[in-house]
């Protein structure tokens, strides 16, 4: 097969099986592209969420781009993208018309309730898989803390958080 079509079908599997958004797709991204195919290493599946993080639009579908372009150039992102795309599209429409017809059945509603933990836990995954590689000295625990108290605690808006992090990271590092 293909690394075009690889790319596509990869991409499609884990939008397909993914619920919960782009950070719950990250274990399945970080083991596809870094595990399983090894188109990109550990640093690079790092470097390209943090750039997905900074860029406008769903993190899911910058990575799925930047993964894409790094395997096979400009054709390999539009494949890795278009891969990401599809089956959000189909189950999107799909879901619309089923939940607007049985969103108040009891069952509906227990199947919505069971599905929420779940989805934290891909993010809580996410959050390690990713603080494994991006915590690696005394600063980046520094920064994780301080990010911490100053979204929580004083509501910083994200891009200043970015902002003042790159700044601090350019004078520290």
């Amino acid at each position: 097969m293909g690394i075009l079509l690889n790319l596509f079908l990869t991409f499609a599997k884990i939008s397909f099986f993914t619920i919960g958004g782009g950070y719950a797709m990250i274990p399945l991204l970080q083991k596809e592209l870094v595990t399983v195919h090894r188109w990109i290493n550990s640093q690079q599946m790092l470097d390209m969420l943090t750039v997905a993080e900074m860029t406008p639009g769903p993190i899911g579908i910058n990575l799925a781009t930047f993964a894409g372009y790094q395997t096979a150039g400009f054709w390999g992102a539009v494949m890795a993208t278009a891969g990401i795309i599809t089956p959000s599209v189909i189950l999107v429409l799909a879901l619309a018309l089923f939940l607007s017809r049985f969103k108040d059945f009891p069952v509906v509603q227990a199947i919505l309730k069971g599905i929420r933990p779940a989805v934290v836990s891909l993010i809580a995954v996410a959050t390690f898989t990713v603080g494994q590689t991006a915590l690696t000295d005394m600063w980046s625990w520094v920064f994780l803390a301080c990010g911490l108290l100053a979204s929580v605690r004083f509501g910083l808006h994200p891009i200043l958080l970015l902002s003042v992090a790159g700044l601090l990271g350019v004078v520290i590092y």
